[in-house]
């Protein structure tokens, strides 16, 4: 062998080994693999930032509410299509952790066909309904108008939404966290020079957000097929494979408990916008600047909860429960420990961090006063959401529909409705209903957790 081929060669078992989950340190694996999806969820938060950001300062208070109203209704259909491409990054981790790559192209052209479909259901579905669903929301009423525009420009172009979200997922499932960051990157980009010329430089306000949404996720799925089609990748997909077959009922069903929960879950959380419109437009406005700091909040504990199915999936398709669960445990522990820092920046100067969403005295104001009662969600999340990675890697997907469920319908929701009632009602004691709900989701967690690992023991 050759020098040029025995360097190929190295290249190509570094590569494999990085993507190898089942040997190797843990912690060193997990963080290699989770800093790129961290990338790519911190690119992900800007690109929904920028658009609250540059209509803040140069649209209007009536468009900031517009705009988070409208944001929160797509995040609705674009974090239930989202779950449910993340049944393809268990699905083919398990086939790769059992080393059958041959699967993989069947499951793709088949899961190809079905997104298509249902992309376009969708769009057509938020077209026609958008103002029925703006009224439903309890959109402002000098708001209103601006929050139907955004839903249908946005609902226009889910298509490249939804293909966005499955290409993402389908690196991630080959172990490959790199792509994704790069593809939200190309959009963050494009989304940050659309919002400047369209919505500083020409005014369009709301639209101009909305349109460049839609095209900045139409020219990352557009460059990142071509940059996928100079990829060697581990299986051969032809025209043939573009086709429905049961491959679909296997991610489906282990997708489905998971788009049923980020549906009802952003259910609640829609009731919850809901709530707030009805405290006038300074709240929805406030509660709009809060919900893209958030957004950063809930970074780490993402990101962890991402990288952690794939990295358990391998591991329980190679038979290494153990491994699995230390992984788990150092997902709690990291997250965790960062989530302390986040937490303090939350609570003690959430109102520096909204001044640079909007200039309105209220806004910062009632955005600081939700930040004081959502903090010390950045230290909890990381503890559940470690959970739930884990579980998902089991494809034990059906229970953490249950507890999410559970935890959003008898604690968040009603905590937050009670919140809101009160007379003078202050958006601290609503966001505190976030972090006491997640507790109690890992009272559950923790309990099916040590009833799995008996029956786990037994079965061993």
């Amino acid at each position: 062998m050759d020098k040029d081929n025995k360097t190929v060669l190295n290249k190509t078992k570094t590569k494999d080994d990085a993507q190898d989950f089942t040997t190797g340190s843990i912690s060193s694996k997990m963080l290699k693999f989770m800093l790129p999806i961290l990338g790519a969820l911190i690119l992900q938060a800007m690109y929904g930032a920028v658009d609250l950001m540059v209509v803040g300062k140069f649209g209007t208070t009536e468009g900031i509410s517009g705009v988070a109203t409208g944001s929160s209704i797509m995040n609705l259909v674009t974090f239930t299509m989202a779950a449910l491409t993340t049944a393809l990054t268990v699905v083919m981790g398990t086939y790769l952790g059992q080393k059958r790559p041959e699967r993989i192209a069947q499951l793709l052209g088949s899961a190809v066909c079905f997104f298509a479909v249902l992309g376009i259901v969708v769009s057509i579905l938020l077209l026609v309904f958008a103002r029925p669903i703006a009224v439903l929301m309890q959109a402002p009423e000098e708001a209103l108008e601006l929050t139907i525009t955004y839903i249908r420009i946005c609902g226009g172009g889910f298509i490249f939404i939804v293909f966005y979200n499955f290409i993402s997922s389908v690196f991630r499932g080959l172990g490959d966290s790199n792509k994704p960051l790069l593809f939200v990157g190309i959009a963050c980009v494009v989304n940050i020079i659309g919002d400047l010329v369209l919505v500083a430089g020409l005014g369009l306000n709301t639209a101009g957000a909305a349109i460049a949404t839609v095209m900045a996720q139409a020219v990352s799925v557009i460059l990142s097929l071509f940059i996928i089609r100079k990829q060697k990748l581990p299986f051969t997909i032809t025209r043939k494979h573009f086709r429905f077959t049961r491959e679909i009922n296997k991610f489906v069903g282990i997708g489905a408990p998971l788009a049923l929960q980020e549906f009802l879950t952003n259910i609640t959380f829609l009731a919850l916008v809901a709530f707030i419109n009805r405290l006038g437009v300074d709240a929805s406005s406030g509660y709009g600047v809060a919900q893209k700091i958030q957004s950063f909040v809930m970074l780490i504990p993402s990101s962890i909860m991402q990288s952690m199915a794939s990295f358990v999936a391998q591991n329980v398709g190679a038979g290494k429960e153990k491994r699995a669960k230390k992984a788990m445990h150092f997902g709690m522990v990291f997250g965790g420990a960062i989530g302390i820092f986040i937490a303090f920046a939350a609570f003690f100067y959430g109102d520096v961090i909204s001044s640079a969403f909007s200039n309105d005295a209220a806004v910062i104001a009632r955005s600081f006063e939700f930040l004081r009662g959502f903090a010390p969600e950045a230290i909890v999340t990381s503890i559940l959401f470690s959970y739930m990675g884990y579980f998902n890697g089991h494809a034990k997907s059906l229970f953490v529909m249950i507890q999410s469920l559970a935890q959003s319908f008898l604690v968040r929701l009603p905590m937050s409705y009670i919140m809101s009632i009160q007379p003078d009602a202050s958006l601290t004691g609503v966001g505190a209903a976030a972090p006491t709900a997640t507790v109690f989701g890992i009272i559950l967690c923790t309990i099916y957790y040590l009833n799995m690992q008996k029956k786990l023991t037994f079965e061993d």
